[in-house]
Protein backbone atom coordinates (compact mmCIF):
# COMPACT_ATOMS: atom_id res chain seq x y z
CA UNK A 1 0.00 0.00 0.00
CA UNK A 2 3.11 2.23 0.59
CA UNK A 3 3.93 2.10 -2.83
CA UNK A 4 0.35 3.49 -4.38
CA UNK A 5 0.95 6.39 -1.87
CA UNK A 6 4.74 6.95 -3.46
CA UNK A 7 3.24 6.40 -7.00
CA UNK A 8 0.21 8.85 -6.45
CA UNK A 9 2.24 11.35 -4.38
CA UNK A 10 4.27 11.55 -7.60
CA UNK A 11 1.26 11.24 -10.05
CA UNK A 12 0.04 14.17 -8.51
CA UNK A 13 3.09 15.87 -9.02
CA UNK A 14 3.27 15.47 -12.41
CA UNK A 15 -0.59 16.29 -12.91
CA UNK A 16 0.10 19.51 -11.73
CA UNK A 17 3.47 20.10 -13.62
CA UNK A 18 1.40 18.90 -16.95
CA UNK A 19 -1.28 21.24 -16.22
CA UNK A 20 0.83 24.11 -16.09
CA UNK A 21 3.32 23.54 -18.99
CA UNK A 22 -0.31 23.25 -20.55
CA UNK A 23 -1.36 26.90 -19.95
CA UNK A 24 1.53 28.39 -21.35
CA UNK A 25 -0.08 30.15 -24.46
CA UNK A 26 1.06 28.47 -27.69
CA UNK A 27 -0.86 27.65 -30.68
CA UNK A 28 0.30 27.28 -33.84
CA UNK A 29 -1.45 27.97 -37.12
CA UNK A 30 -1.57 24.75 -38.53
CA UNK A 31 -3.75 23.64 -34.98
CA UNK A 32 0.27 21.19 -34.49
CA UNK A 33 -0.38 20.04 -30.45
CA UNK A 34 3.40 21.64 -30.08
CA UNK A 35 2.73 21.74 -25.95
CA UNK A 36 1.61 17.95 -25.99
CA UNK A 37 4.23 16.93 -27.89
CA UNK A 38 6.65 19.02 -25.72
CA UNK A 39 5.67 17.28 -22.70
CA UNK A 40 5.80 13.83 -24.00
CA UNK A 41 9.27 14.26 -25.18
CA UNK A 42 10.17 16.01 -21.60
CA UNK A 43 8.83 13.08 -20.06
CA UNK A 44 10.04 10.46 -22.47
CA UNK A 45 13.85 12.13 -21.32
CA UNK A 46 12.72 12.61 -17.81
CA UNK A 47 11.88 9.16 -17.60
CA UNK A 48 15.20 7.75 -19.27
CA UNK A 49 17.59 9.65 -16.57
CA UNK A 50 15.28 7.58 -14.20
CA UNK A 51 15.74 4.71 -15.94
CA UNK A 52 19.90 4.93 -16.05
CA UNK A 53 20.33 6.39 -13.03
CA UNK A 54 18.70 3.89 -11.34
CA UNK A 55 20.11 0.79 -13.20
CA UNK A 56 23.67 2.07 -12.48
CA UNK A 57 22.99 2.50 -8.82
CA UNK A 58 23.04 6.16 -8.40
CA UNK A 59 21.55 5.78 -4.63
CA UNK A 60 17.73 5.63 -5.93
CA UNK A 61 15.84 3.61 -4.13
CA UNK A 62 12.83 1.26 -4.82
CA UNK A 63 10.27 3.94 -3.66
CA UNK A 64 12.21 7.05 -5.52
CA UNK A 65 11.82 5.08 -8.37
CA UNK A 66 8.36 4.12 -7.94
CA UNK A 67 7.80 8.01 -7.01
CA UNK A 68 9.80 9.18 -10.14
CA UNK A 69 9.01 6.75 -13.15
CA UNK A 70 5.91 5.98 -12.17
CA UNK A 71 4.44 8.87 -10.09
CA UNK A 72 5.94 12.17 -11.51
CA UNK A 73 6.90 10.63 -15.30
CA UNK A 74 3.42 9.08 -15.55
CA UNK A 75 1.21 11.87 -14.20
CA UNK A 76 3.36 14.37 -16.42
CA UNK A 77 3.36 12.85 -20.05
CA UNK A 78 0.30 12.91 -22.24
CA UNK A 79 -0.26 9.79 -24.18
CA UNK A 80 -4.10 9.65 -24.10
CA UNK A 81 -4.07 13.65 -24.97
CA UNK A 82 -1.57 12.75 -27.71
CA UNK A 83 -4.11 10.30 -29.11
CA UNK A 84 -7.50 12.48 -28.91
CA UNK A 85 -5.44 15.24 -30.50
CA UNK A 86 -4.34 13.45 -33.36
CA UNK A 87 -8.06 11.82 -33.83
CA UNK A 88 -9.22 15.65 -33.41
CA UNK A 89 -6.35 16.25 -36.35
CA UNK A 90 -7.67 13.67 -38.44
CA UNK A 91 -11.54 14.67 -37.62
CA UNK A 92 -10.63 18.45 -38.56
CA UNK A 93 -9.71 17.77 -41.84
CA UNK A 94 -5.54 17.94 -41.05
CA UNK A 95 -4.55 14.14 -42.02
CA UNK A 96 -1.08 15.19 -42.63
CA UNK A 97 -0.74 17.34 -39.76
CA UNK A 98 -2.09 14.39 -37.82
CA UNK A 99 0.62 11.98 -39.45
CA UNK A 100 3.17 14.69 -38.51
CA UNK A 101 2.34 15.45 -34.97
CA UNK A 102 2.41 11.35 -34.39
CA UNK A 103 5.39 10.62 -36.49
CA UNK A 104 7.36 13.35 -34.54
CA UNK A 105 5.67 13.07 -30.99
CA UNK A 106 7.38 9.07 -31.49
CA UNK A 107 10.72 10.03 -33.11
CA UNK A 108 10.76 12.44 -30.51
CA UNK A 109 10.15 10.40 -27.60
CA UNK A 110 11.97 7.30 -28.34
CA UNK A 111 15.14 9.66 -28.94
CA UNK A 112 14.44 11.66 -25.47
CA UNK A 113 14.40 8.30 -24.09
CA UNK A 114 17.65 7.39 -25.84
CA UNK A 115 19.82 10.49 -25.09
CA UNK A 116 18.97 10.33 -21.65
CA UNK A 117 20.50 7.04 -21.60
CA UNK A 118 23.56 8.50 -23.16
CA UNK A 119 23.80 11.20 -21.41
CA UNK A 120 23.27 9.61 -17.34
CA UNK A 121 24.31 5.98 -18.28
CA UNK A 122 27.82 5.00 -17.11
Amino acid sequence: MLDCLYVGLGGFIGSVCRYLVGLVPLKTQSGFPALTLFINVAGAFAVGVVAALAAKGAGLGRNAVLFLKLGVCGGFTTFSAFSLETLSLVKNGAPGVAVAYALSSVALGVAAAFAAQLLFAE
